[in-house]
């Protein structure tokens, strides 16, 4: 049985799917954009805009009843991946031991001209 999550405190989803779905288990969060969801504005710079990321997933992870520590995978999508050091930065300030595996991605383009869009899944 899957069942859809949505925390007040993450941008709604702009489209045809859920911030979240949990199965069995599993906490599948969609790709956040650095939407502040209380000012429905984007962060400036890829440090501000990977905080605010993970900032949303953790919103969420902690809607379904879990924390950042139950993350065991991350998917980074960057549309410039010289920014990879900065956006590593912030991240290794959400994630201090065990970390999650993750793979990270340069790509063409990002909704809305984001510089970074982060998912995750998240398993006990």
């Amino acid at each position: 049985m899957k069942k859809i999550i949505a925390s007040p405190l993450a941008p709604k989803a702009v489209g045809p799917y859920s911030q979240a779905v949990e199965s069995n288990g599993t906490l599948y969060v969609s790709g956040q954009l650095p939407i502040d969801a209380s000012t429905g504005k984007m962060a400036e710079g890829i440090e501000n805009q990977t905080r605010q990321s993970l900032s949303n997933i953790r919103s969420i992870v902690e809607e379904a009843g879990y924390t950042l520590a139950d993350v065991v995978k991350v998917t980074v999508l960057l549309d410039d991946i010289a920014d990879f050091a900065a956006m590593n930065g912030v991240y290794a300030t959400f994630f201090t031991e065990q970390m999650p595996a993750r793979v990270c991605y340069e790509v063409a383009k990002l909704p809305m001209g984001a510089k970074v869009e982060i998912d995750a899944i998240v398993s006990r």
